[in-house]
This record gives C-alpha cells, structure tokens and sequence, in this order.
C-alpha cells in the first residue's frame, strides 16, 4: 500500500505561524508533525509516500531532511496554485494507483492508527473508498460523519447524502469524527469531477457526488478512542495544547520523552517546550510557552501562553472555533 500526507494548504487559521513554516512542519516537542507522521507510517510497514507542497515547501523539504525514517522512499508533488485536498489526491493519481490499495491522510495532526487492520477492514467491505472515523465528544465541535448499520455514509457534516439510484435512503445509526484518512481503491482513482481549474474537495465535490450517483461505494470505519490517537493541530490553540500535553503515540515508543525532537528535556512538565538552540537568557519568564529552534529572547522577556516564533512573540491563548458541522 502506498501513501498520501496532504501538505499544500496555506495553513490559514494556524497564522501568524504558518507565515513562517507550513503546518506540517511546525514543531511538536521539537519535532516536525510530518515527520512524525512518516514515521508513523514507516513503522507500520508503509515503504512510499507522496506529499504534495505549495505554502512554504521549503519549510517542509527542510524539515524531512533533518528527520526522516530511513528506509522510506519520499516522493514530491509540488503545486504551483493550491488545487485542494481532491485536486491534490487527483495530481497523485498515477503514484497512488501503482498498487491496489492507497491511504490519503491530512498533514496537520498527530495520529497512531492501526493501518493494517484498518486496511483490512476496507478490502473486506468492498467500498471503494473508507473514512476513517473516530469516536470521539470534539465530534460536537469539528463535524461528524454519520454512517448506516452498513457502514455506509448517509451525511457528511450538515449535508445527508441524497437518495441512492435504487431510492433507498438509509438512516443514520451511528456517528463519528472524521480523522482525515481515508482509504481508496485503485479503480476509485479513475472518475473525477469535471473542473476546468483542477481545484476542487474530495468530500464535498467528489466523494459525496459520486456516492449519491452510484459511481462509488462510499463508507466509514469507526476506530474507538483507547486504541487510536488523534490530536489537531490546526489553529495556535491548537498547538500550544499539543506542544503542552503531548498526547502518548504507541507506535512511536508511547511517552513523548520516546518520540521528542531536541528539546529542554522535561520542559512540558515545566509549562514551556524550549528547543536546545534557542537563546533564552536566564532572567526570562516563560509560562505555557513554546520557544522555536534558532530563537533568540531579549534579555528580561516575558511570555505567557503562546509562541516565540520568528523574532516574535505570538499569543496563542484563544480556544479554537470548531470546523463547519
């Protein structure tokens, strides 16, 4: 199986900090998420992986270099115009469709999924396409995903999928957070909407649309909360409480002083992630901070709550907003 790390989206609600680096590259405990993402993958005995670039992809090539599994073969997919998460998956067709089966998975979160049983689960359903799903209570503020006793999809977020070709309309029975992975079928990859642009969503101007046509099977596994992780890291809340309370990832060792980058170490515990070549002068306050490699604090700063990035210091102490139901 072949694998997809979307990674070209301009990261708008996790500015200011993704002025600076891509999303996927912002440092968690030190390391970049998309690496800890490949890294993920690599000991799930994935060996190809395709990531698709556009806002700061220098930021991104940068962080792979330096932190990378060695036995993983990186392809790269640059984007001159931003063409969306299905016009994305659309550009990386001919690489995902060389083996039967492929995953596409969003770059900006920290993940621990068992992608071998899941795999299994959608080969034995015969869809063509599987959301990964997650039982999750945030579900209330990021969107659900409703399935019927089939596992088959009947709404996305506010939107229930119309009645199939037969007329029947199954109703929903069960719910769950949509992680960003999804499964696909070679043959899946063949039909795509007809868009001059090249742009478009996959759930909402592919998935969907073809579902409610016939033209694919489209369905769900729900992955339960103790034996999955899933953590967003999409807005600067976001990030100051995945850099805080780093979540543990079993597939990459369990506690984070297993998988952390080069940090102070127990800076967590401290209330502050400081990265080991960053300057702090020994009269600053820092209380429930991160402090980006290369950094250097004035002489008496203090900070609270947020991230000093870029010669700035930017607050981060806003809740986020939740996503579109």
């Amino acid at each position: 199986m072949r694998a997809m790390i979307l990674a070209a989206g301009f990261g708008t609600r996790m500015r200011p900090l993704s002025d600076f680096r891509a999303k996927p590259a912002l440092p968690v405990v030190g390391r970049p998420v998309i690496s800890l993402l490949l890294e993920l993958l690599a000991r799930q005995g994935l060996r190809k992986v395709l990531i698709n670039l556009h806002h700061h992809p220098e930021s991104i090539r940068r962080a792979i270099a330096d932190d990378h599994p060695e036995n993983l073969e990186i392809t790269w997919s640059e984007e001159p115009r931003p063409l969306g998460t299905g016009g994305g998956i659309r550009g990386a067709a001919d690489f995902l469709r060389a083996e039967p089966d492929c995953v596409v998975m969003a770059g900006d979160m920290l993940l621990d999924l068992d992608f071998t049983a899941l795999l299994k689960r959608h080969r034995t359903s015969g869809r063509d396409v599987t959301l990964v799903l997650r039982d999750d209570p945030r579900g209330e503020d990021f969107g659900t995903i409703g399935l019927d006793h089939h596992g088959g999809v009947t709404r996305i977020g506010g939107r229930r999928l119309a009645p199939r070709p037969d007329g029947s309309s199954p109703d929903e029975s069960q719910r769950g957070l949509f992680t960003s992975v999804r499964f696909f079928r070679r043959e899946a990859l063949d039909a795509w909407p007809r868009r001059t642009d090249g742009g478009f969503e996959d759930l909402r101007d592919w998935l969907a649309p073809f579902a409610e046509s016939g033209q694919l099977r489209l369905g769900g596994e729900i992955v339960e909360r103790d034996t999955s992780v899933w953590e967003p890291v999409g807005t600067p809340h976001e990030y100051l409480h995945v850099n805080l309370h780093p979540p543990d990832l079993p597939s990459l060792g369990g506690q984070a002083e297993h998988w952390r980058g080069d940090v102070e170490p127990d800076t967590w515990r401290a209330g502050r992630i400081v990265s080991r070549s960053a300057e702090v002068p020994r009269d600053a306050e820092l209380n429930r901070c991160v402090v980006w490699d290369g950094e250097r604090l004035p002489a008496g700063f203090r900070g609270q709550d947020g991230v000093y990035a870029g010669g700035v210091f930017h607050s981060s102490n806003e809740p986020p907003a939740g996503r579109a139901s």
